[in-house]
């Protein structure tokens, strides 16, 4: 009896490690810390209707056709890359907005991201990256 149970046992175990190696639940994702110089920055233009429809404009432009129309990280050129471009909706939630902001102007070709980010310092100003912000905020 007590072998029976001990079979029972390591098979029910090896089930339930099998079955976790197949979930389709997402890695958590580790990210490294923001640079000093943009740790602390915060979104001035949190809640401002106005910035979030002109952030909707340069998401348009400049954001959408890698992480798609409602920022899943699924555009019709992110497609092609590799890494696949992130969800920014899900981004938002788990990042600080110094975080955000420094992906966003500094760009992903750096280690340890090797992506195909663009950095945007020197294409948007600060004030377009938090409308770009605001309205990934905005978006549900």
């Amino acid at each position: 009896m007590k072998k029976s149970l001990s079979v029972l046992f390591i098979v029910t175990i090896s089930a339930l490690l099998l079955l976790s190696a197949c979930s389709n639940a997402p890695a958590a994702v580790s990210r490294p810390s923001a640079p000093a110089s943009y740790a602390n920055k915060t979104n001035p233009l949190s809640g401002n209707a106005d910035a979030v429809a002109k952030g909707k404009v340069e998401y348009a432009t400049n954001c959408l056709s890698c992480h798609g129309i409602n920022g899943a990280g699924d555009g019709p050129a992110g497609a092609a890359l590799s890494p696949k471009p992130t969800s920014l909706v899900k981004a938002v939630k788990e990042v600080t907005a110094g975080y955000f902001y420094w992906r966003t102007s500094d760009g992903g070709g750096m280690d340890p991201f090797k992506s195909s980010m663009p950095a945007f310092k020197g294409i948007l100003s600060e004030e377009k990256i938090w409308q770009v912000f605001s309205y990934i905020q905005s978006i549900k």
